[in-house]
């Protein structure tokens, strides 16, 4: 392993991202970064703020967004205006039902580029030996000289089925239109990145896979 490693970790939803990202954390010291939180935690702020998806992206909006990170048990956590938003708020059928029209506006995701990209200095400044950031668009455009990418996968049936048990009701058939079909930052796997398919794994062989990996680079 690298004195400092940077790992990109993509996939739709249910392929195992965030588990993975969490053991990758704890095991290898790694800060662990959830862009997608960062994209439910804007939607939050502006649906609080009764502001819609039509005039989210305007100037006078945005600069209402100040963007900074609290770091918990190896995670951090974005904070808007000080504030850190609920996971109960985050993961509601609200936010789930919406946030892909918040997260397809350019200046939103241009906004939110530069601070994921900061996350690095972020992880370099608090003494970790790397960072892990998992999400859509991490090894294509966030972190695209990333040590290591990886791209999960897993069957349909067992997606949802792990959704079920996080308590999240959205069709991963849904999301993955949403995910693969939209003209800003479309999920798509660099070439360079390593499939992984999670559908007959358990979270440590997984882990397994992926470790042998970072210790041999």
């Amino acid at each position: 392993m690298k004195n400092f490693t940077v790992i990109a970790i993509d996939g739709g939803a249910g392929t195992g991202k965030s588990t993975t990202a969490n053991l990758l954390s704890n095991q290898f010291n790694l800060l662990h970064v959830d862009t997608g939180s960062h994209y439910r935690a804007i939607t939050a702020a502006f649906l609080d703020s009764d502001v819609t998806p039509a005039d989210a992206g305007k100037t006078q909006n945005l600069n209402k967004i100040e963007l900074n990170s609290a770091i918990s048990k190896m995670k951090s956590t974005i904070t808007i205006n000080g504030l850190t938003i609920p996971q109960g708020i985050l993961r509601s059928d609200k936010i789930n039902s919406i946030v892909s029209s918040y997260a397809s506006i350019p200046s939103i995701r241009s906004l939110l580029f530069d601070y994921q990209k900061s996350q690095i200095e972020l992880a370099r400044s608090n003494q970790f030996s790397g960072l892990v950031m998992e999400g859509r668009d991490i090894g294509s455009i966030i972190l695209p000289n990333a040590d290591l990418k990886l791209f999960l996968t897993a069957d349909e049936t067992i997606r949802n089925e792990r959704r079920e048990l996080d308590g999240e009701s959205d069709q991963i058939s849904v999301r993955d239109h949403l995910d693969t079909t939209r003209k800003i930052a479309p999920l798509t796997r660099c070439i360079d990145s390593v499939l992984i398919d999670t559908t007959e794994l358990t979270k440590d062989e997984v882990l397994s896979r992926i470790s042998q990996l970072i210790n041999n680079l």
